[in-house]
């Protein structure tokens, strides 16, 4: 009986971490997602960008970002970062919750067309036009006015926290937006022609633990 007790107690202790893992993981997002739908519901129809709930914000105007095929920016798409990104690295360097921020991925998607002059094989031709795309966004952040008025504590977590990610054509999507590949669907070219900014969260690492630990049966 005292066994089976001890036992109980330790699955009961082992449910509780889980619910207050989970738990910590939906509200960090959630608040983070609350406060940039309220900074930016003014911007997102004329910038056609959106918020996702998993904190993704996605550039979704081919024609704005870059020219075909190319990876510097268009006027109209340094026009919109020069006044995103202040105030969306503001609400994160200044907001409770900036140490659960794990990573910031600026990402480039692509769509299937080839570009030989970068790579005979046309996925690695994207992979190249993509991280050139996304690195062009990190570049012109830096040398922004207001990223130099930045402590340099707040530049050091900022670069800590930024990367930038070239996806070549693996994440196209869909006439709904959703991943082509998983929907079997056609590819729609334009929507799949984007930049993603995306917050990877602390919650992030502690659900993938979780998982990790639960499929090797150590919570059962």
């Amino acid at each position: 009986m005292i066994i089976f007790l001890f036992v109980a107690v330790s699955y009961m202790v082992k449910v509780q971490d889980n619910q207050s893992v989970l738990t910590d993981y939906v509200d960090t997002k959630r608040n983070l997602h609350d406060k940039l739908v309220n900074e930016f519901k003014g911007d997102t129809l004329k910038w056609q960008m959106s918020i996702g709930k998993d904190l993704t914000m996605k550039f979704e105007n081919p024609t704005v970002l870059f020219s075909q095929g190319e990876w510097d920016l268009t006027p109209q798409f340094k026009d919109i970062l020069e006044e995103f990104l202040p105030r969306y690295f503001d609400i994160l360097l200044n907001d409770s919750l900036c140490d659960k921020i794990q990573e910031i991925r600026i990402e480039g998607h692509t769509d299937t067309v080839p570009y030989p002059r970068l790579d005979p094989d046309p996925y690695i031709a994207n992979i190249i036009l993509s991280q050139r795309r996304a690195l062009s966004v990190v570049k012109y952040f830096r040398e922004l006015p207001s990223f130099q008025r930045y402590t340099e504590k707040q530049q050091r977590k900022i670069e800590f926290w930024l990367t930038a990610n070239g996806f070549s054509y693996g994440k196209t999507l869909d006439d709904d937006g959703k991943y082509a590949m998983i929907t079997n669907k056609a590819i729609n070219l334009d929507l799949s022609r984007r930049v993603e900014i995306r917050i990877v969260t602390s919650g992030d690492e502690l659900l993938e633990n979780f998982v990790e630990k639960n499929e090797k049966g150590l919570f059962k």
